[in-house]
């Protein structure tokens, strides 16, 4: 038994040695390998110019429209409150339906008032017949020019009182201040108002007009007499067109916004409907137009990279309208430049490239 492990034991050292030797000469073939893949790529990527692709810069004509949020209001509108504070005795409020102006809306009790017009006109009545009475005796000199003047003060007097008390009459009476749509009635006739009570609303539906807000920048491509494109229907898409006829004056100095008005020349809808208004920013206008993609951003300005002689030629640019895969450049660029639109972040200033392709426009902003 003895004799058995001795005869095992050196086995086992030679078996263990062996691993040994194998395990260490396969950590230096997998290092060995990474440092020559490593040099490989390093040798690679250091050597020979930059594979771009360029575009030729050249004159695109632009037809940008701005879009913009603008909110569709009545040619006229109008909520109806009595001026004064009473019972509501009379009440006509045809819901939905066209009412012409002056038409009776509500009265208001105004019983008291009636009387007092009442009192006024027989006590001027009687005002009269004394003033007539006293002229024909000052003129034969039966009485003073003081009494006839007093009689006369009298007349005139009352008839400021009849004058007054119709106006707190009419005050009562709440009328159609236009001829358009009468909306729904708010009270019932009996309920006690004041001149904070809406009865109703009045909206004119014909001319309807749009409001919307431009931004400050924008503010050149808007003028009064101006034409605008407006989408009323969201889900038809058929666009009409409307007239600018008021711009606000002043620039909204918490947003930055400038409040514009037209009216549209077709169209029907809702007073109160979400529209979209289209400005016509950049009609007729040719403008060199390079991909977003290719342009390189910095803190205090934007460049793009110009190939000229075989080299990277970094040049800065100033932008314009910006489009949903363009941008307009308006300074740094001519006409006929290769402009990279590949390998952008590759290239290096003023080191070799060499140019893999010429494409358009369209397939480079892809």
């Amino acid at each position: 038994m003895n004799s058995t492990q001795n005869s095992s034991f050196p086995d086992l050292l030679l078996l263990k040695k062996s691993f040994a030797s194998v395990l260490i000469t396969g950590t230096l073939l997998a290092a060995f390998s990474c440092g020559e893949k490593k040099d490989t790529f390093q040798q690679k990527g250091g050597g020979g110019p930059t594979i771009v692709d360029v575009i030729i810069a050249k004159a695109e004509k632009v037809d940008d429209k701005v879009e913009v949020n603008g909110t569709v209001i009545a040619n006229e509108f109008a909520e109806l409150r009595p001026e004064v504070s009473g019972l509501l005795t009379f009440l006509d409020v045809p819901e939905g339906k066209t009412v012409q102006k002056g038409t009776i809306i509500a009265r208001i009790n105004n019983a008291d008032l009636v009387a007092q017009l009442n009192k006024t006109k027989i006590q001027l009545d009687l005002a009269q017949t004394t003033e007539q009475r006293l002229n024909k005796l000052v003129a034969i000199n039966g009485i003073n020019q003081a009494d006839y003047d007093l009689a006369v003060n009298q007349v005139n007097t009352l008839k400021a009182d009849l004058v007054y008390t119709q106006a707190l009459i009419d005050k009562t009476i709440v009328r159609a201040p236009f001829t358009g749509v009468i909306g729904l009635r708010k009270v019932s006739e009996g309920t006690f108002v004041t001149p904070n009570s809406v009865i109703s609303t009045m909206q004119q539906l014909s001319n309807l007009r749009i409001d919307f807000t431009v931004p400050e920048t924008y503010q050149k491509y808007i003028s009064k007499g101006g034409n605008v494109e407006v989408l009323l229907d969201q889900n038809g898409g058929k666009r009409v067109n409307a007239r600018i006829i008021a711009i606000e004056p002043q620039v909204n100095q918490t947003t930055r916004n400038i409040t514009a008005r037209a009216v549209l020349n077709s169209g029907s809808t809702s007073p109160g409907s979400f529209a979209k208004v289209y400005l016509n920013a950049n009609a007729e206008k040719s403008s060199i137009l390079i991909p977003a993609n290719s342009i390189i951003p910095e803190a205090q300005s934007k460049k793009a990279i110009v190939v000229k002689g075989g080299k990277s030629v970094f040049v800065t640019i100033e932008t314009g309208e910006r489009q949903e895969a363009y941008v307009e450049v308006t300074k740094g660029l001519n006409v006929g430049d290769s402009v990279v639109v590949s390998g952008v972040l590759f290239a290096r200033p003023n080191a070799p490239v060499k140019v893999r392709s010429v494409r358009s426009l369209k397939v480079a902003s892809k």
